[in-house]
């Protein structure tokens, strides 16, 4: 269940906003209709109104005099925030295809998760090591269902992160995450990836012996079989380059 769903009528009415305009629903630009949304939705005015803060609060709408609430222009949107990260990786909700999206996170992977090994093998701590270590631990574990590798998995790259000991690096763990994990779940959830294991330990043992450019080479291999798994899957779904047998 989503974080927003969890939070009664508001966090369903904050979900199923978000999704329509990020599906085009509401395109850019609209204006929206708020009392035939408080009698569609059947909430009140004011809980129709705190959800449409929150989306105001990730720069998806706005309002003002004589114009009302408005979607604003996708330029203007939080596009890093990990909840409209989110919602565009839900299904239907997406404006442009997944593979487009996971493209772009592939892409922002490989230029942050690198040089965050390369800092960590440089700054860890005994307890960042004992957090790398447990993550790893719990990834071999056998018997795991989907949900069990997807939350080990970024329990380590989240692990790795904070090692950094580097605030905003820290933080992009939000992006990280949101790709990392729709990744995770496709891959893990047709049983087509290599075990992740050996790649994760490559870099554990170069960030545990602090050696720096170890850590970031293993790092680049780590992300070079993560997009590997995810064409093997799209094979086994759409046959070999994607000739839909």
């Amino acid at each position: 269940m989503s974080p927003y769903a969890r939070r009664g009528v508001h966090g369903q009415t904050v979900e199923t906003l978000a999704r329509r305009v990020l599906s085009g629903e509401f395109p850019e630009g609209a204006t929206l209709d708020l009392v035939a949304l408080q009698s569609e939705l059947d909430v009140s005015l004011t809980a129709l109104r705190e959800s449409l803060k929150v989306l105001a609060a990730k720069g998806m709408v706005d309002a003002r005099q004589k114009r009302g609430t408005f979607v604003r222009a996708r330029s203007d949107w939080n596009l890093l925030d990990a909840d409209v990260l989110r919602w565009r990786f839900a299904e239907g909700a997406a404006s442009e295809p997944d593979s487009v999206l996971l493209h772009n996170l592939d892409e922002v992977r490989g230029i942050v998760e690198p040089a965050a090994a390369r800092l960590a093998a440089e700054r860890r701590t005994g307890a960042d090591l004992a957090a790398l270590e447990a993550a790893l631990e719990a990834m071999g574990e056998e018997g795991g269902t989907p949900h069990h590798a997807v939350e080990s998995d970024l329990a380590f790259h989240r692990a790795l992160l904070t090692a950094t000991h580097n605030e905003l690096l820290e933080r992009m763990e939000m992006v990280i995450e949101s790709g990392l994990a729709h990744r995770d779940r496709l891959v893990h959830s047709t049983g087509h990836a290599d075990d992740p294991v050996p790649s994760h330990r490559a870099v554990l043992d170069a960030v545990r012996a602090a050696d720096a450019a170890g850590a970031e080479r293993a790092m680049r291999a780590l992300l070079v079989q993560a997009l590997r798994d995810v064409d093997r899957v799209r094979d086994s779904v759409e046959g070999p380059a994607g000739d839909g047998k």
